[in-house]
């Protein structure tokens, strides 16, 4: 006779699981913003836009691609990427209104 989890090991197991992933996501996104409020405070610093349509477009397309490859619904995948870019466009904008080189 095997020795089978039952439903509730198993689900535990997975839930495990999925907190180890959430938790690893959290802390990516933060070294993310990290890097992405450096890009802020440079653009600031410059007079640069806070927003790069073109880059942005770049990394939606790259995005869609890597999750295609990763059997993940690319336009979930785009759905978070544009919330993540709308976010560190506020944060540009935040940046460059309290560094007055808004622009």
């Amino acid at each position: 006779m095997s020795a089978t989890k039952s439903p509730q090991a198993q689900l535990a197991d997975y839930r495990v699981s999925i907190d180890n992933i959430d938790a690893a996501l959290v802390n990516m996104l933060a070294e993310r913003f990290r890097c992405t409020k450096a890009v802020g405070v440079l653009k600031a610093e410059h007079g640069l836009p806070a927003a790069d349509p073109s880059r942005e477009a770049t990394q939606i397309a790259r995005l869609r691609q890597l999750a295609q490859e990763a059997h993940l619904d690319p336009d979930f995948a785009e759905k978070f990427l544009n919330f993540v870019i709308k976010e560190v466009i506020r944060h540009h904008e935040q940046i460059a209104t309290e560094t007055g080189s808004a622009s």
